[in-house]
């Protein structure tokens, strides 16, 4: 069984995100599914990063609410890792078929545009 621990950061110091849960466990072969919600933040990219302890955070993937699917960081790929988004402010980390090696703090972060990469 692995826990995740899911804390966040955020890049602008005016905005609150709102990241739930705070800590999930899962067994393995189960999907993990983290919110993270922006606040009054519009029009931005969503951007989740994987930190095992003791080690350096790794980007996952980035999602724009009109794009058709996430773009992903090295050795990160689909259907492993996915993200969905309820609005222009709601976004949803998914990770399927989770393992023990998953077992992470995972954070996210807001980007103001595509062009911030």
């Amino acid at each position: 069984m692995g826990t995740f621990k899911n804390t966040y950061t955020c890049v602008s110091g005016v905005t609150v995100v709102t990241q739930k849960p705070p800590v999930m466990s899962k067994t393995r072969g189960e999907t993990a599914s983290m919110d993270c919600n922006l606040g009054t933040v519009t029009n931005s990219v969503a951007r989740w990063y994987k930190q095992i302890p003791g080690g350096v955070p790794q980007f996952v993937l980035y999602f724009y609410h009109s794009s058709s699917s996430p773009t992903y960081g090295s050795g990160f790929s689909s259907p492993k890792f996915t993200s969905t988004h309820q609005s222009q402010s709601d976004y949803r980390l998914i990770i399927n078929n989770v393992e023990e090696g998953d077992s992470a703090h995972v954070f996210h972060m807001i980007q103001s545009s595509l062009l911030d990469t």
